[in-house]
């Protein structure tokens, strides 16, 4: 039976932000990568200590506070570090800041046991510290990558690529499941997503890898559709983290600073998941390596 017109209307209400939104934080994103690594290291330091400065507010931890400074200084080192080549320096800075952000933990002041605030603020050290040393490490490989005609750097291109799938793994998810609708995905994590959002994310994403490939004339289009299938599903597990963790925390969005999205973290759920996978990938590939091939 359709759904009511109020229902279907109520569902795409949100639509008109989510692109103008977008036609905001896309471009920026884009040009981030094509001005280089250093301008892209900057874009992601931006981003990352605004992760962290929301993460902090949803553990209700004062900014001034020595916790919370343990949590800064980690997450911007290691940022920093890794854009500097010194990827390693950077994750041991992170598993440092971490432990300190732990010890030094200040009583919530509430019913809350000590020891989970001491165990959130670790983690937000870690769940944004490696996406951001993920990122910056893969758009600083300047490797050749053939395909590119006179040489352009491997980096560059995947993080387009990496990028463009979990884009395209976001819109089909969204599509499908305002389109299709259907049974819920995960109800008591995520109430609207469905399972019609999950498989039409998956799709996009395949369509994204495979499109990549085939302009870029790889003889390898069923790898890249694989790979970005793997990267669409983790960007989709990316998205119900934190729908879980907004759960627990007892938000609707981590913050109001973007219009239609919410904050930070509800427009860069995927890419923290999904950047640290990419990042293992072409590890496991080797510098100057397109991870679709």
């Amino acid at each position: 039976m359709p759904a009511p017109a109020e229902t279907r209307s109520s569902s795409w209400g949100d639509l008109r932000v989510r692109v103008l939104s977008a036609l905001v934080l896309a471009p920026l994103a884009l040009a981030g990568i094509w001005f280089g690594a250093a301008f892209w290291m900057a874009l992601v330091l931006l981003a990352a200590l605004g992760l962290t400065a929301e993460w902090l507010a949803l553990c209700a931890q004062p900014a001034p506070s020595p916790p919370a400074l343990a949590v800064f200084f980690a997450v911007a080192a290691a940022t920093l570090l890794t854009g500097a080549g010194l990827a390693q320096a950077g994750l041991a800075v992170l598993g440092g800041g971490a432990a300190v952000a732990a010890i030094v933990a200040t009583p919530p002041g509430d019913a809350e046991p000590v020891w989970r605030r001491a165990a959130l603020l670790a983690f937000g050290t870690f769940y944004i510290g490696l996406a951001s040393v993920a990122l910056v490490w893969l758009r600083g490989d300047a490797g050749t990558d053939p395909g590119g005609g006179a040489g352009t750097a491997a980096g560059r291109d995947n993080i387009f690529f990496l990028l463009l799938v979990i884009w395209a793994s976001d819109i089909g998810a969204y599509l499908a499941g305002r389109l299709i609708g259907g049974p819920k995905l995960a109800p008591a994590i995520s109430p609207g997503k469905t399972w019609s959002g999950a498989a039409g994310g998956l799709v996009a994403a395949i369509a994204a890898g495979i499109a990549v490939a085939e302009t870029a004339s790889a003889p390898t289009a069923l790898h890249a559709g694989l790979i970005a299938a793997g990267l669409g599903v983790v960007a989709q597990g990316g998205d119900l983290l934190e729908s879980f963790l907004k759960r627990q925390f007892r938000v609707k969005d981590s913050s109001r600073l973007i219009p239609g999205h919410g904050g930070l973290f509800d427009r860069l759920d995927g890419v923290l998941t999904a950047a640290p996978a990419a990042a293992v990938l072409a590890l496991s590939l080797g510098r100057g390596v397109l991870l679709w091939t």
